[in-house]
């Protein structure tokens, strides 16, 4: 045992001096010198910011953003069936998604006097019922559901599957049934009508059968076409389906096996690292770190991953969006515009599909698509989504702040509109081809012409989560949402009953020697691969330097 642990020490401090070695470079440089090679355009070092993000006070802007994006959800929803469209003023199809966030907004709007608990409540109930009497069935045409699952996309109308190139989503149909149960755990008076909203809502949970898309278990399949059947992939690696497992682990009728966490939780190995200064569970498009925030609060509690490297899912989100920042504020591709104060990549609109000299140098460009910046799932082709900001408040509302603010100084008068921010912006984009969507502004690039319903959601329920936890504390109330986290192997913070003491974050002692040994030789690898890399681009142009070694 002692000799294993003398190994390991040895182990260590044969990397610790490679680490030092790496940094400061194999020779001390002889007096005077040559100018040192530039320095890459990142350097790997702890965090320095403090864990727990300060509380600034929200200027008036917030309060303007808040009832402007409330109302993209109360105006666009077909008042006859509570469908919420994907995007407007496009509006082609509801996204079920989206209703989910409207189930959330609608609350958000009567805590702020913004409509009253009577028009809600209508609102919710003719959602509801809709919901629950959309046809269901395996059929191509003619449905809406099938095992309790909904299609991603809906006719507006009469609540069919879209199209053909549609499919039954589990995902989103996690995120519409988050709505539904934050209105059980909100509407909880006597009232008939709202006693209804809570037995519609137990209805279609309870209905969804998790374990028919469990195709290879115990992970589950991201979904089901009926041409052609299970979806290939299942939901793995980090990303929003943290929630799909909490809340098809917390099903009384047809949950999933707690197996189903532990096996979700096992392939996120390929996705902790550190990047951009922060170590962290990386994905890189935000609304993998905020959808699954939006209704759960994750402050101090744990699962056992979590546990074995003391820290929470909160903390964890905090540290993707200020490592996003400083991918900003380095800027390796060199877009117009990005810094401290423009940043933001995550899912959302974009021109067009299509490659263009940009720089000296061709890049793509996309329309709709998701981008990110982190140790995988990265693309970036100079395209801003505020959301991706602006709903990361909870998390790092230091930075987030000023970065909304001068987003609307800098584009407000044509980014700023009836309902808030328009979904994207792209200042590097000035090219005179035909557009898949948006506009050119004479000078300033290109800005998108819709408002997406899946990223306005955040904004307006992450700025009420920031004010005050509201959304947090309904759904704390949800006995579903509390079953799946324990099933998951969370506890503490505000899982602990009444009647014992929260225990502070934990630590597990030989996951994190383990991890420290890992991260030290990463380090090394790293700063040694950074220094080789700095030499070899001596003299070449910023635009051309390479991203940090991932």
């Amino acid at each position: 045992m002692r000799s294993a642990l003398l190994r390991n020490l040895q182990r260590f401090m044969a990397v610790l001096a490679a680490l030092l070695v790496a940094g400061c470079g194999r020779e001390p440089p002889p007096a005077p010198a040559a100018p040192p090679p530039p320095r890459p355009d990142v350097i790997l070092i702890e965090p320095v910011l403090p864990e727990r993000p300060p509380r600034p006070e929200l200027p008036p802007l917030f309060r303007d953003i808040e009832k402007r994006t409330f109302q993209f959800f109360w105006d666009t929803t077909n008042e006859q069936n509570g469908l919420t469209p994907d995007r407007y003023p496009s509006r082609p199809f509801a996204s079920i998604a989206s209703i989910g966030y409207a189930l959330t907004a609608y609350p958000i709007g009567i805590e702020n006097g913004w409509v009253s608990r009577t028009q809600a409540v209508d609102r919710t109930l003719t959602t509801l019922r809709f919901l629950r009497d959309i046809p269901q069935g395996p059929q191509r045409t003619g449905k809406g559901a099938y095992k309790g699952f909904y299609y991603h996309f809906l006719d507006m109308q009469n609540g069919h599957r879209y199209d053909s190139w549609v499919e039954l989503s589990s995902v989103d149909t996690a995120l519409l049934l988050m709505g539904v149960l934050f209105a059980q755990a909100y509407y909880d008076g006597e009232d008939a009508r709202e006693a209804e909203i809570r037995r519609l809502a137990d209805q279609i949970y309870r209905r969804v059968d998790w374990t028919w898309l469990q195709v290879r278990e115990p992970l589950v399949s991201m979904g089901w076409f009926p041409e052609s059947g299970f979806i290939v992939h299942d939901w793995m690696g980090y990303n929003e389906a943290m929630l799909l497992y909490v809340l098809a682990l917390g099903s009384p009728t047809h949950p999933v096996g707690p197996d189903a966490w532990t096996v979700w939780a096992r392939t996120y190995n390929n996705d902790w690292g550190v990047y951009y200064g922060q170590e962290y569970l990386s994905f890189g498009p935000m609304f993998g770190h905020q959808y699954s925030h939006v209704w759960i609060d994750f402050r101090d509690i744990q699962d056992q991953y979590m546990r074995e490297r003391g820290i929470d899912y909160f903390l964890n989100s905090r540290r993707a969006a200020l490592a996003q920042r400083e991918y900003a504020i380095a800027n390796p591709m060199k877009w117009k515009d990005y810094g401290e104060n423009v940043w933001g990549l995550t899912a959302g609109d974009g021109p067009q599909n299509t490659r263009q000299i940009y720089r000296g140098e061709e890049r793509e460009f996309r329309h709709y698509s998701s981008r990110g910046a982190g140790l995988r799932e990265n693309f970036d082709d100079g395209t801003v989504v505020p959301t991706a900001a602006i709903a990361s408040i909870v998390f790092a509302p230091e930075v987030v702040i000023p970065a909304t603010e001068e987003m609307h100084r800098r584009y407000g008068d044509y980014l700023y509109s009836s309902y808030g921010f328009l979904d994207s912006f792209n200042p590097s984009f000035d090219y005179d081809i035909p557009l898949k969507t948006g506009r050119l502004v004479p000078g300033r690039g290109w800005v998108a012409s819709d408002y997406i319903g899946i990223d306005q959601g955040p904004i307006l329920a992450m700025i009420a989560n920031y004010r005050n936890e509201f959304v947090w504390t309904v759904m704390k109330n949800s006995p579903y949402i509390r079953t799946g986290l324990e099933r998951a192997g969370f506890r503490g913070g505000w899982l602990t009953p009444e009647d014992e003491q929260a225990e502070p974050m934990q630590v597990d002692a030989n996951a994190a020697a383990a991890r420290a040994l890992g991260m030290a030789e990463s380090r090394a690898a790293a700063a040694e691969a950074q220094r080789q890399a700095a030499q070899r681009q001596d003299g070449a142009p910023a635009a051309n330097r390479a991203q940090p070694p991932q």
